[in-house]
């Protein structure tokens, strides 16, 4: 039996939707599996789901480039140890990398000096983010190493998985990732994972429900999401909605600070972060509009975004600025507003785009059974698993990437955009 180890720095597992499906279809499909992960509050430093052996390392989630550097330097260290734990005690025949970071390439590297082989997930465009969330010299400084360590990824890696054609095309061009190792993995929910019902208490009294269900996170927009609800509250003399934001992240403090400066605490209800599935189901069902308010950037124009997938799983129409993943995602289900790149004024956009659709009932019943095909047919999960397994297939059959010495150019030397993993 082969064996596959997951390396997750990021989120702890099975929270983490991606990486646990794809370790549950590796161990369905007859791969012993075992995971490293981040240990959450009230989690056990070791256990067995599902016949699966996850290995967990307490670590702090730190804000800021000093912040996530010490996060890294903590992480790495335990990650390369808890990896010699598991080759000793249960071993393993693949190394699957999730980012960000992109640097755990680094603890795959030795063992493909015994054999083993490197598959590198890339969840998301690292450069990118680099390039959004800093400037100055922190941006130069985190863009060095995000392309740097993309890079050795991209070299080191026997298999690339992306979570869509755009991911994907960053492997093969700039990663010069021969295309046949490559492979598009969407972000995606099995089919009945949620099992909603509608429930007119969620509505708290009014005729509509908004829903977003998701990160509150700098790069979500959750700010330009409580403007466009004021938008509509106070310019459009609209006191028939009612808006729940389902989520956690490092800004809900900050938005909910702006919503109570604009006197929207009757109207837009924060819930926190929900573990029930069946509960985030039951908003869904209920919702007459979903929402995605994430601003038109180098990084959102690439995220295959979870939220969009659930909103479509539970038929229900979206509006989302004029990103191209989310559009390729939401395709007749998605109806995308123009970003300007001022917010103030994207704000009014966004909610005049959700005036119009709340009076238009025939379309967003046109655009959530459109959104509910496209899951059927594309997105769900089934698929997806397929698409995985064509990915080991190819990994096993086929001759190892010998590991590379060569020193890496500066990449401060290079044109280009770069991601980030700050």
């Amino acid at each position: 039996m082969k064996r596959v180890l997951f390396l997750v720095e990021n989120a702890p597992v099975p929270d983490d939707r991606r990486v646990w499906n794809e370790a549950r279809t590796l161990r369905q499909a007859g791969y012993g599996v075992s995971i490293i992960c981040p240990r959450r509050e009230g989690a056990r430093p070791v256990e067995h789901v599902e016949g699966i052996s996850i290995y967990r390392f307490p670590l702090p989630s730190l804000a800021g480039v000093g912040g996530h550097l010490l996060e890294y330097g903590l992480a790495l260290p335990m990650m390369f140890v808890l990896t010699w734990v598991v080759f000793f005690k249960e071993g393993f025949d693949v190394i699957h990398v999730a980012n960000p970071p992109d640097f755990l390439y680094a603890i795959a590297r030795p063992f493909k000096w015994l054999s083993r082989k490197f598959v590198f997930d890339q969840h998301d465009v690292v450069p990118e983010t680099c390039e959004v969330r800093w400037s100055g010299l922190r941006r130069r400084l985190t863009l060095a190493l995000a392309r740097a360590a993309e890079r050795g990824s991209f070299r080191h890696a026997d298999v690339v998985i992306a979570p869509n054609g755009s991911v994907r095309s960053l492997a093969t061009g700039r990663g010069r990732v021969d295309p046949s190792r490559t492979f598009v993995v969407r972000n995606a929910i099995r089919r009945g994972q949620f099992q909603g019902r509608p429930r007119a208490e969620l509505r708290r009294g009014k005729r509509y429900l908004l829903c977003y269900s998701g990160v509150i996170g700098p790069e979500d927009g959750l700010d330009v999401l409580v403007r466009a609800i004021h938008h509509i509250v106070v310019d459009g003399h609209r006191r028939d909605i009612h808006m729940v934001v389902i989520g956690d992240g490092d800004c809900f403090a900050e938005v909910v600070a702006l919503r109570d400066r604009l006197g929207l605490q009757e109207t837009i209800e924060f819930t926190g972060w929900i573990q029930d599935d069946r509960l985030i189901a039951d908003y869904l069902a209920t919702a007459d509009l979903c929402l995605v308010p994430d601003p038109k950037n180098p990084v959102n124009d690439f995220c295959s975004m979870n939220k969009i997938v659930e909103y479509l799983a539970m038929g229900k129409p979206v509006v989302a600025f004029d990103l191209a993943e989310a559009q390729e995602t939401a395709q007749d289900a998605g109806v995308s507003v123009h970003s300007s790149g001022e917010p103030e004024r994207d704000a009014r956009a966004f909610g005049d785009q959700v005036i119009q659709l709340l009076d238009a009932p025939a379309t967003r019943e046109r655009m959530g059974e459109a959104g509910r095909r496209r899951f059927d047919e594309v997105l769900a999960w089934d698929h997806q698993r397929d698409a995985l397994l064509r990915a080991y297939e190819t990994l096993l059959a086929a001759p190892a990437v010998a590991p590379v010495a060569s020193v890496v150019p500066s990449p401060l030397a290079e044109e280009g955009r770069g991601g980030g993993f700050f």
